[in-house]
C-alpha cells in the first residue's frame, strides 16, 4: 500500500487525489474494504477531509467510478488517432482489448464497482451514462467507416452493429483481462479486429492494415 505525504492542494487536486486513493483501495481490497478510513490512510488525509468533499462514502465511490469510466473511455478513444474512420475505428478496437484498457487490475476495479450497479440507482446512472458514450463513439465511427466503404447504412442498422461490436469488444475485454495461457497464446488484437470486420461486412485484412 502506498500512502501518500499530506500537502495542501487546491481543491480540484485533493479530489483527485482522493479518487485515485479509493480506487487504489478498491483494486486491492474491494469495495467493503474501501473505507473511509483506508482511503485517508492512503491519501495522507483524515477522514474528516474526505467528508468536506463527499458527504458519505457512497458519494466517493460514484465520484470514482465517473472519473474511472470516462478514463477507460478516455484510453480506448486516445488508440483512434488520425485518418479514416475505418483506421481510426481500428485503432478504437486494439485499444479495447490491450492495456491499459485491458488489464487485471482495471477489470479488478470494474468487477467491484459493476456489483452496485442493480442495487444503487446512482451508480446505475454513471453505468448507464459510460455505457451510452462509448457505444456513441462507436455507432460514429461505425456509420462513418461504412459512408466511406459506400454503404449507406440506417440509423438502425448503424446502432444495431454498435450494439454488437460494443457487446463483442466488451467480452474479449474480459477473457483477456482475467489472463490465462488460452489468451496468452493468441493474437487477440488479430481476433478483436477480424471478428468486427464480419459484423460490418468487410474484409478483413483491409480492416487490420
Amino acid at each position: 500500500m502506498t500512502r501518500r505525504a499530506f500537502h495542501r492542494e487546491p481543491e480540484a487536486v485533493r479530489q483527485q487525489d482522493l479518487i485515485a486513493a479509493t480506487l487504489d483501495s478498491i483494486a486491492e481490497l474491494g469495495l467493503a474494504g474501501a473505507t473511509v478510513r483506508e482511503v485517508a490512510l492512503r491519501a495522507g488525509v483524515t477522514p474528516g477531509l474526505i467528508r468536506r468533499y463527499f458527504d458519505n462514502k457512497e458519494r466517493l465511490v460514484s465520484a470514482a467510478y465517473k472519473q474511472f469510466i470516462a478514463k477507460l473511455i478516455a484510453s480506448a478513444e486516445a488508440g483512434c488517432g488520425n485518418g479514416s474512420a475505418l483506421s481510426r475505428l481500428a485503432g478504437l478496437v486494439r485499444a479495447s482489448v490491450t492495456a491499459p484498457v485491458a488489464d487485471g487490475r482495471t477489470l479488478s476495479i470494474w468487477a467491484s464497482f459493476i456489483g452496485t450497479v442493480h442495487s444503487d440507482p446512482v451508480m446505475a446512472e454513471v453505468h448507464r451514462e459510460g455505457y451510452q458514450a462509448f457505444r456513441d463513439l462507436i455507432e460514429n465511427l461505425v456509420g462513418e467507416a461504412m459512408a466511406e466503404q459506400g454503404t449507406r447504412l440506417s440509423k438502425q442498422q448503424v446502432l444495431q452493429k454498435a450494439i454488437v461490436i460494443n457487446a463483442l469488444l466488451d467480452g474479449l475485454w474480459i477473457e483477456i483481462s482475467m489472463g490465462g495461457d488460452d489468451f496468452s497464446k493468441l493474437d487477440v488484437v488479430r481476433i478483436a479486429l477480424d471478428s468486427v470486420a464480419t459484423v460490418l461486412g468487410i474484409d478483413a485484412k483491409t480492416f487490420r492494415e
